[in-house]
């Protein structure tokens, strides 16, 4: 096996999530952009079905999941970013050959398998946080996927299903011996609803310990700033933090201290960020799907509301481009009033 990564990373190790229709290739690397080395280490895929990447057509549709556009590339050359690709699923098999393929025809540092997504149409699929508990498969999983692989294997996971069952699950996954474990501190019964339990991250840590495993320990769940981070990392004594929902509050997160932020600083971003979306997929994705992160680019400056009601009326970049401009317009009008 290849070195393993986690274990050369400064402490405390800092890592974006993997989200649906967020951490694609464009905005994988619009944050990588503008993040801090020092503060920002590991960067991960949507996660992707491995019973599609092992379906003659379904790999189609769920391969792009994986895509790391050249551009993306360079940034994680040029300032030393580790990217890992996540997959999840139920069947040990479809594991391996997932792997295979993941392996033999991409780039990527690591493996992350999912058993922490709580969504129920995929657990009901048997995959992700519905292998809580289940610690034979979950094995099964884990060997399959490090056999098919010289590449270190991760895993997220939650602290339970309806309630918190973290030592016992901990230590059933520390036996497997994994690259790293990134402990979302809440149950699947939680969902995003409660707050995030980090006594539960404490725990995990102190099996971890208790096991003689020198394996790293990352929390997640919210964590609002790098400073947050520090404080959580101290208390539970883990090795790192994951920034999900954070991104979106502050795609500047990883940085410290935080840089001034202007309003030409958010306006050049979001461009940046829709003319990366649509270099990369053109057609191929829903330009919708750029709309659920316009709020980021226009909060707390004037105009900002009216801005981003126009915007959201966008079809494609043209329009968008368009929307900015006319509302550059009215700044210099509104400035010499």
């Amino acid at each position: 096996m290849k070195e393993n990564f986690w274990k050369r990373l400064p402490r405390p190790i800092f890592s974006l999530a993997p989200m649906e229709d967020v951490s694609d290739t464009s905005f994988r690397q619009l944050v990588m952009e503008i993040s801090d080395p020092a503060f920002f280490h590991v960067i991960f895929t949507e996660f992707t079905s491995t019973d599609g990447l092992c379906h003659p057509v379904g790999c189609k549709n769920v391969i792009s999941r994986l895509l790391v556009n050249d551009t993306e590339r360079e940034v994680l050359k040029n300032k030393g970013f580790k990217i890992v690709a996540q997959i999840w699923g139920a069947d040990p098999e479809k594991f391996y050959q997932a792997t295979k393929l993941i392996c033999t025809e991409m780039q990527f540092d690591g493996i992350d398998i999912n058993m922490g997504c709580p969504v129920k149409k995929i657990v009901k699929q048997g995959g992700c946080s519905a292998l809580i508990g289940r610690p034979a498969l979950a094995k099964e999983i884990i060997q399959a996927t490090k056999e098919a692989s010289d590449l270190p294997v991760s895993i997220k996971t939650r602290t339970g299903t309806k309630k918190h069952d973290t030592e016992n699950w901990i230590g059933a996954l520390l036996e497997n011996n994994p690259a790293a474990i990134i402990l979302h501190a809440r149950t699947q019964k939680d969902m995003s609803d409660v707050l995030a339990d980090w006594r539960e991250i404490k725990k995990a840590v102190s099996v971890r310990d208790q096991m003689k495993k020198d394996i790293p320990v990352l929390g997640n769940g919210d964590v609002i700033s790098v400073e947050d981070a520090l404080v959580k990392c101290a208390e539970a004594a883990a090795d790192g933090v994951m920034i999900g929902r954070g991104i979106f509050h502050n795609p500047w997160f990883f940085n410290h201290p935080q840089p001034e932020v202007s309003i030409d600083d958010k306006l050049v971003l979001l461009w940046r960020h829709v003319s990366l979306f649509s270099q990369t997929w053109e057609a191929e994705r829903n330009f919708a799907i750029l709309k659920r992160f316009f709020k980021i680019y226009t909060t707390a400056f004037k105009g900002a509301a009216h801005l981003r009601a126009a915007l959201m009326e966008t079809h494609n970049a043209n329009e968008v481009r368009a929307v900015l401009d006319d509302f550059e317009k009215w700044r210099r009008r509104e400035e010499k009033t």
